[in-house]
């Protein structure tokens, strides 16, 4: 059983912060796929990408944060300002290919139980991007925290993606990427949105987190595809987007973390800032290698 995508009822908010010409490039799609209530929420962008937006998309309506909202911030203004039944939520640096939207929406439609669908994210070069996934625990995630900086190829952090890979081919998942999925506004109402305290990152587990807790699945539906480009925003302040990362890492942990769990919390942290400095030195080193 399929149903006829709800346009009407499709609302979309991007979340824009110097994603330059791409901007124009995913409201483009937007409409191709038949939105037609389209909010783009800036961060307090200065690389012209608002301009390029309005010449191309004059229609379009943009909210001025009038700071840097962070991600989950700025979806949480923007769904604020929008009505429907659905909202799509979607990085500036991505394309919706043909049929995605009501791909997603027909997935909604066909299982109540879900509150959240993602769809499957591609590459420029064609390469799939892990999007559903399990959410992480403490063993799990310090695990892969410390082989991932010190041996990325290890055969623990391998087995953690092909497990991720397999996973992504349910129908159900325990997590998608936040760059773009659909979601019921009222699930997305029930739990508040996104908690803005993440700043960057993870602010997307966390949400798939609360919806679950209160009843609601998260799917992954690959029939839908979506270009993304990946790190447009974020590549020209690489290292206020790693130390963002590893407190929203942080933040995670202490929320979720059983009564046993929490005695562990103080080596946690210090794992994390660990982590971060070393993340960062390796930065460093690559750049005065390429030099």
């Amino acid at each position: 059983m399929t149903s006829e995508l709800p346009i009407h009822e499709v609302a979309a908010v991007v979340v824009n912060y110097n994603a330059g010409s791409a901007l124009s490039e995913c409201v483009a799609s937007l409409e191709r796929e038949g939105v037609r209530a389209i909010v783009v929420v800036d961060n307090g962008s200065t690389d012209g990408s608002l301009e390029g937006l309005g010449a191309a998309n004059p229609d379009v309506r943009v909210l001025h944060a009038g700071r840097n909202l962070g991600y989950g911030g700025g979806v949480n203004y923007g769904a604020g300002q929008t009505a429907g039944e659905l909202l799509l939520v979607c990085n500036p640096d991505l394309v919706l290919q043909t049929g995605a939207l009501s791909a997603m929406a027909d997935r909604l439609a066909q299982d109540p139980s879900l509150g959240l669908v993602g769809p499957a994210l591609v590459t420029p070069a064609g390469d799939l991007q892990p999007s559903g996934r399990a959410f992480p625990t403490l063993r799990r995630s310090s695990f892969q925290a410390a082989l991932g900086v010190l041996l990325p190829n290890n055969s623990y952090s391998r087995r953690y993606r092909e497990a991720n890979r397999a996973r992504a081919e349910t129908g159900t998942v325990d997590w998608v990427t936040g760059a773009c999925f659909l979601v019921r506004r009222e699930a997305f109402s029930a739990v508040g949105g996104f908690d803005d305290r993440y700043f960057m990152y993870v602010e997307e587990v966390d949400l798939c987190w609360r919806l679950a807790r209160a009843g609601w699945s998260t799917g992954y539906e690959s029939s839908a595809r979506v270009l993304h480009l990946a790190g447009v925003s974020t590549a020209a302040v690489p290292y206020r987007m790693i130390v963002a990362h590893h407190l929203s890492l942080w933040r995670f942990a202490r929320r979720t973390a059983c009564d046993s769990e929490r005695l562990l919390l103080p080596v946690v942290a210090v794992g994390i800032a660990g982590r971060c400095v070393a993340v960062c030195l390796r930065r460093v080193l690559a750049q005065f290698g390429r030099r």
